[in-house]
């Protein structure tokens, strides 16, 4: 697989900030880290931590599996 899944995870992070009208602020916020983390992260010069995964995958309602390139469904996780 190689470095095809960290060319997903920064586009569809991207991708679902701009799809919510976030900053990456906003998002560093939400999930408890900097706003450079974050950046690092979105481009891709940082490989994301398991833990922010899941706070992605919550904040956007979305599966891990898609965050991470390896499905094209969406899905959604239960927040409750």
């Amino acid at each position: 697989m190689g470095g095809q899944g960290m060319v997903y995870y920064t586009e569809r992070l991207k991708e679902l900030r701009e799809e919510n009208d976030w900053t990456q602020e906003q998002v560093a916020q939400a999930i408890g880290v900097k706003r450079e983390q974050y950046r690092r992260y979105e481009t891709g010069l940082n490989e994301i931590k398991a833990s922010h995964i899941i706070q992605f995958a919550k904040l956007y309602h979305v599966t891990a599996d898609y965050l991470l390139g390896l499905s094209d469904e969406r899905g959604g996780i239960d927040t409750r």
